[in-house]
């Protein structure tokens, strides 16, 4: 019997997950990660249930050196990062796998809207079935390695349909709400996380226009990001946006709705799943957020970067974001926007 170690947030998914898995035959073990003030008790209390066995890894060391450090690094100098991505990286697909490996598991496994397939020994990460839960875009770090002792079994299933096998099962986070922000910031307040786990108060600074010109006043850097136009104050004469924002000079440029729109992005620390660097420029479809549409563009790797040109202008493309790329609704790989 293949061992599995289930990953358990407390949530219905990864309950789920487990559960699927322990009609499938696997020998299933949950364990919940400590990373940040998190509880351990609702997923026990469904290990309990199903009769599996249930445990904890403290990564709360790590999850602070790693993901809140780069987090709020990323903040202070004028970015917006995605620490689920990071976290992916790192944590879940990083040290818990290798932790599942030194104790003799075969594989892991989460609640992810993912697929997992296997063509003549190579792996793919397709988009789920429900596409609106799809998951893939903060999976692009994953390696071939870690793909062939992952399963994801939600892959087929709408949350209606999770939910109800909860249900149905007796688990007590059946109905429990799903998640909404980041899991250390539940309340988006990231100046106020920031200072409060830095020390860092944001300086003020200008608001100034596409010409350089001194608009108006800000109240530091990491409140504003890419694209928004609530909370920016009154007085500019007509509608602005955050077009950019300098942490050197502590500048962040207003425009109008056009100037968020670009065609060219430059990425860096970037992953193809494959294992394969693109040698010649090659077209995919790709986005630049989470809940973005695929849109058609050519990418050229050249070192440590990658250029991706858009066919149509994108906007709002925010620096710590990802970009991912896709063919059709396969996973290629992604990277860092700068």
């Amino acid at each position: 019997m293949k061992k599995v170690l289930v990953g358990m947030s407390g949530g219905v998914d990864s309950s789920v997950c487990a559960l699927l898995l322990k009609e499938q035959g696997y020998d299933v073990c949950g364990v919940t990660l400590t990373l940040y003030k998190n509880s351990a008790s609702d997923a026990k209390a469904v290990c309990d249930k199903m009769g599996i066995l249930h445990k904890t890894i403290d990564f709360s060391e790590l999850f602070e050196r790693t993901v809140i450090k780069e987090f709020t690094s990323a903040y202070i100098a004028g970015k917006t990062p995605n620490p689920c991505v990071t976290c992916n990286k790192l944590i879940k697909f990083g040290a818990m796998a290798e932790q599942a490996e030194k104790d003799g598991f075969d594989f892991i496994a989460t609640g992810h809207y993912a697929k997992i397939e296997e063509k003549n020994g190579e792996y793919f990460v397709q988009k789920a079935d429900n596409e609106e839960k799809d998951q893939s875009y903060v999976l692009y770090n994953m390696t071939q390695k870690l793909l062939s002792h992952t399963l994801f079994p939600l892959a087929t299933l709408s949350k209606p349909q999770i939910r109800q096998i909860a249900e149905d099962n007796g688990l007590i986070t059946a109905n429990k709400p799903d998640s909404q922000d980041i899991c250390f910031v539940p309340d988006g307040n990231y100046a106020s996380f920031i200072k409060n786990v830095t020390d860092f108060i944001p300086p003020c600074g200008n608001f100034v226009d596409m010409s350089g010109n001194i608009i108006g006043k800000h109240e530091g850097i990491i409140k504003y990001t890419i694209g928004q136009r609530n909370g920016l104050g009154f007085g500019f004469g007509k509608r602005r946006y955050v077009i950019s924002k300098n942490s050197q000079t502590n500048d962040i440029v207003l425009g109008d709705n056009e100037d968020l729109f670009k065609t060219k992005l430059i990425a860096t620390d970037y992953n193809f799943i494959s294992g394969k660097i693109p040698q010649d420029p090659l077209r995919v479809s790709a986005k630049t957020r989470y809940k973005q549409r695929q849109t058609p563009a050519t990418i050229t790797v050249n070192g440590d970067f990658i250029t991706v040109e858009f066919d149509e202008p994108q906007r709002a493309v925010t620096p710590g974001q990802s970009v991912v790329f896709y063919d059709d609704k396969t996973l290629l790989g992604g990277g860092i926007i700068l």
